[in-house]
């Protein structure tokens, strides 16, 4: 088996490492913005050191996906509230005529295409460690743990741990995915000591792994069970009190170590190099829904364009919302997921065992040894027209059937979006775009969408699926 590991691996590596040519080009371009960033400090009169960041720093970038992070290291007199404002300024002034997208972590920064390429140009404080004001100041010192401590024979295991979480769709921290970073794949190779030996070990995780490779918590493990709760925890070499892993989502972290127990019994180049999704033939989409016998519901919303990473926070808070509310009200939810195109459309899918309820209700009272409990009961319930059936006694409680207030999910849903859903929990962004139009469609009446937006489409067909492509067999 280890023989198959190392001959499919060494193939792979050999189509993720840059070439010469690329490596080239990718040097030249970082140059270029570090040139046109230092001269843009200037033209503001601010002192700064402009310095690649990321894995193109520390040679661990997979070909045809260079992250090119230039920083901004700008001195520390300049206020915490205006970080990002100034840092923007510098920013799109070096990018000129770029195409330019404004995104958010801590505090905003700017990603812009150039040649090709995309390149995120961050502010940060130019301070030491210990006197750091952002989560970006870090970063530097992140860069310069990395070349020093991964042996330059680790490289390609980095390359091959990024491209194997890419593929299985479990890379990148951002809040879309809440995957693993760069950072985080290089730590795990520093101490595991190869892209094998890292997936053996999360293979056979169980409950919770911690790594503290400087070992700031030794002898100190109540101290380090109070500081971090999260089932992957790995203390930042260069800051004791950050788990490198904390944005790591459980439901990720289970994927990885899945798949990595689905590599290991059966290793394939798909799991590096996921086929691609064909979404279903409409005919065959409308016969699958019908099939099931389930009810999906469909909350379709046009957004105004905001920052990714703020639009996921919001679209993923209000998907836990109206799915607890469906929960509430007895809709049992089998799935849900939320699609947008990160633009102006997004679609919250709910699969609900059932859209439409009994209206009959059996709502169960407190236990015959509660006296007082059971008089207000009766008080409540003997007399009211409503009931269907009851006060009766079951298993040593008053139980009563009386009819639902709401028995159709739609209308729940409905009723509860009329203000834009804010009382539900529905977040601020999302409940502005219900109050200005929203659709519910539910079943096939998703088609027409579904054929518009190839997309949403594939996510769709992936939703139904519901099998991870490296699951399947061949």
């Amino acid at each position: 088996m280890e023989n198959g590991i190392k001959t499919l691996t060494d193939g792979i590596l050999e189509r993720i490492t840059p070439k010469e040519d690329e490596r080239a080009k990718v040097n030249a371009l970082s140059h270029k913005i570090e040139q046109r960033i230092i001269k843009a400090c200037e033209s503001e009169n601010i002192v700064a050191t402009v310095r690649v960041e990321g894995s193109v720093a520390k040679d661990t970038w997979v070909s045809g996906t260079p992250d090119v992070d230039v920083f901004i290291r700008l001195p520390a007199s300049i206020p915490r509230k205006n970080l990002g404002e100034v840092g923007l300024k510098i920013a799109k002034k070096a990018a000129g005529t770029a195409e330019q997208l404004e995104r958010y972590a801590e505090h905003p920064y700017l990603e812009i295409s150039m040649d090709g390429y995309h390149i995120d140009i961050v502010p940060c404080y130019d301070v030491k460690l210990d006197k750091r004001q952002s989560a970006t100041d870090r970063t530097p010192y992140h860069t310069d743990y990395i070349k020093t401590h991964l042996k330059q024979s680790l490289h390609g295991d980095v390359r091959l741990l990024k491209q194997f979480m890419q593929g299985i769709n479990v890379y990148g921290a951002e809040i879309r995915i809440g995957g693993f970073s760069g950072y985080l794949c290089e730590l795990l190779v520093i101490n595991f000591g190869s892209f094998t030996k890292t997936i053996e070990a999360f293979a056979k995780f169980n409950k919770r792994m911690v790594i503290d490779s400087e070992n700031y918590y030794k002898d100190r493990q109540r101290d380090l069970n109070l500081v971090f709760n999260e089932p992957l925890v790995v203390i930042d070499p260069v800051d004791k009190g950050r788990n490198v892993a904390s944005a790591v989502k459980p439901q990720k972290l289970y994927e990885f170590i899945a798949a990595s127990r689905a590599f290991l019994k059966q290793p394939k180049e798909e799991f590096f190099f996921p086929p691609t999704t064909k979404p279903l033939p409409s005919e065959v989409l409308k016969k699958e829904v019908t099939m099931r016998g389930s009810d999906l519901i469909f909350l379709i919303i046009k957004q105004k364009p905001t920052v990714p990473d703020v639009l996921w926070g919001q679209l993923y808070r209000t998907q836990r919302s109206l799915s607890q509310l469906l929960q509430l009200h007895d809709f049992n939810v089998l799935k849900d997921t939320v699609w947008s195109n990160e633009k102006n459309l997004s679609i919250f899918t709910f699969e609900l065992e059932q859209k439409v309820l009994p209206n009959n209700k059996k709502h169960t009272g407190p236990p015959l040894e509660k006296r007082e409990e059971c008089e207000k009961f009766l008080a409540k319930y003997l007399t009211n027209k409503q009931v269907i059936s009851g006060p009766y006694i079951k298993d040593q409680h008053w139980i009563v059937q009386a009819p639902r207030k709401i028995n159709d999910a739609t209308t729940l849903l409905k009723s509860k979006l009329e203000d834009g859903g804010k009382k539900v929990g529905v977040s601020e962004l999302i409940a502005e775009a219900i109050k200005t139009k929203y659709e519910i469609q539910i079943n096939n009446e998703i088609l027409n969408v579904y054929l518009e937006n190839k997309d949403f489409a594939e996510f769709l067909t992936e939703f139904l699926s519901g099998k991870p492509f490296w699951l399947k067999t061949h």
